[in-house]
């Protein structure tokens, strides 16, 4: 059953968005029937689609653990939808307690249902902003209460560059953010690729194309350019499961199924 406080029940006043269909393909709660009825479309072509949504979940939580044993106490999500289902300040804190977290999203119920699930949830925030707005984003108020650019950040890209055209730079993008980052800092990216999708990645990128977040499926080559000179760790940009697996059947059951590339690049410098 869907969670629709806050948000309109006319389906045509409310466009489907991305995050919510992401909640929707993790047995969320958080999303609208508009939501349901694109994310059950892509389903249809694609039946892994829920596992291939389980699978980034799980690469954020063993990525988010890894930064946290590196000494990483501050994270910033950017395009982090709503988080539930192993939300990074709960992960983090599991390994690192005085962890803070930043959630940015651009979708306004996004945003709205993250501070719900925020409230009395100390240093984390989720604050409302356009990713591709790096300066925006980098100098919130929020942003820069919690986040200190001077010491090790972990900054979070999952599955959301995929939502940036190229007529938008999303290199650039991405560059701006690096630049931002003191020495040490990672870089944790997934994204889907159309690599063994086959001629389904054109009919699901019409299906998201009436969504408020159209779909750009890009290929390995292009997601390795996102970490620019960042070192990238073992193993490597990989398909979403083999990056550090824990050996869970679930995990095993994920590597012949789940599409997209992960990763996780450090800025190298003194502090390294």
């Amino acid at each position: 059953m869907s969670t629709t406080e806050g948000l309109s029940h006319d389906d045509g006043a409310v466009p489907a968005s991305a995050a919510r269909m992401y909640d929707y393909y993790l047995g969320g709660s958080h999303y609208l029937p508009v939501d349901e009825e694109l994310a059950e479309r892509v389903v249809q072509l694609l039946p892994q689609t829920p596992m291939i949504m389980r699978a980034n979940r799980a690469f954020l939580r063993r990525a988010v653990r890894m930064c946290a044993a590196s000494g990483i106490r501050q994270f910033l999500d950017l395009g982090a939808g709503i988080p539930t289902q192993g939300p990074v300040h709960e992960v983090a804190r599991a390994v690192r307690p005085d962890a803070r977290v930043v959630y940015v999203d651009n979708d306004d119920a996004a945003v709205r249902q993250s501070r719900e699930l925020l409230q009395g949830v100390p240093f984390s925030a989720a604050i409302h902003g356009d990713l591709r707005d790096a300066d925006a984003v980098l100098s919130d108020a929020d942003v820069v209460s919690l986040i200190d650019f001077d010491e090790p950040v972990a900054l979070l890209f999952l599955s959301v560059l995929q939502f940036i055209p190229d007529s938008d730079d999303p290199f650039g993008v991405v560059e701006a953010y690096r630049d931002a980052l003191a020495p040490g800092s990672h870089l944790v990216i997934s994204h889907a690729t159309d690599e063994g999708i086959g001629g389904h990645a054109g009919r699901i990128t019409d299906i998201y194309a009436q969504s408020e977040n159209p779909i750009r499926y890009r290929r390995s080559a292009d997601v390795l350019r996102f970490f620019g000179d960042f070192h990238l760790c073992e193993p490597g940009l990989v398909h979403i499961p083999r990056w550090r697996p824990e050996g869970t059947g679930e995990e095993r059951e994920h590597v012949g199924q789940v599409l997209g590339a992960a990763g996780v690049g450090i800025k190298l410098g003194a502090t390294v």
